[in-house]
């Protein structure tokens, strides 16, 4: 009788769990492509933690589809507008990885790169902090990669335009970062410092502004070391190269006055 109330005891508990766990998760009915557009209304409602709960699900359920991939792009994506950058790169690394010929590769290295964008650097607006702009630069130049991979290997894709805008506006961004830590070393009296920085724009970076900045951090720099012949050099190339700079007309000498005239001379 004892052996027969546990046992009876057993069923009941399993039998309630069952009912529970089909209660608590209503998606167990479900087919995968109703999971999926459950899914995307989530989305849509900017419901990013279901909807990234969902996507786990499909891919489970749905493994070796296009439909599994799909969702594995998505959850990138749902991740990303929830601030996880860093388990939105991940998933796109193994998609990248495991699907080396899907049709979506294109979209991923795009997915990718826009993960890693970011219009400012989070530098030009704030105080100077040496680790945040190399933190900033490192994902920039990671955005730029993926962007270039989508380029070089799918020159006729849609998302290769806007691509190529992106790689324009982070080379500009490094560019001017680099100028700005430049400048603070300049001011702080490390004038090698400066220079090095000055330096890695100019080899890094060409037909863009910042380059003549750099070329005016090297020329103070260097006349702030006493190297004369360094110093003339770079300003032979910035006449070369920008003759109108406001380097010359910030040094150009003031004109000589205009002689006045006395209140009874008319010529």
């Amino acid at each position: 009788m004892l052996r027969f109330l546990s046992l009876s005891v057993v069923l009941v508990t399993l039998v309630l769990f069952g009912c529970a766990t089909e209660e608590k998760d209503k998606t167990l009915k479900m087919k995968p492509e109703e999971l999926y557009e459950e899914a995307r209304d989530s989305m849509n409602g900017a419901l990013y933690d279901k909807a990234i709960a969902l996507y786990d699900k499909l891919e489970g359920r749905a493994a070796g589809s296009v439909l599994a991939q799909q969702a594995q792009l998505d959850k990138a994506y749902a991740l990303y507008k929830n601030g996880d950058r860093a388990t939105a790169i991940v998933t796109l690394d193994r998609f990248i990885k495991l699907n080396p010929a899907s049709p979506a590769l294109d979209y991923a290295l795009y997915l990718k790169g826009t993960v890693n964008f970011n219009d400012d650097l989070g530098l030009l607006s704030k105080w100077f902090k040496q680790d945040l702009a190399e933190r900033d630069q490192m994902a920039a130049r990671e955005s730029f990669e993926a962007y270039k991979e989508l380029v070089t290997r799918f020159p006729n894709s849609n998302y290769t335009p806007d691509a190529t805008l992106r790689m324009r506006h982070i080379v500009n961004l490094l560019a001017k970062a680099e100028i700005k830590v430049a400048r603070h070393y300049f001011k702080k009296g490390a004038y090698v410092a400066a220079i090095n920085r000055a330096q890695t724009t100019l080899n890094d970076y060409q037909n863009i502004a910042a380059v003549e900045d750099a070329l005016i951090i090297l020329i103070d720099s260097y006349e702030a070391l006493g190297l004369t012949k360094l110093k003339d050099d770079t300003i032979r190339v910035l006449q070369g190269s920008y003759p109108q700079s406001q380097y010359f007309t910030d040094k150009a000498p003031p004109p000589p006055p205009t002689p006045s005239k006395s209140w009874y001379q008319f010529w």
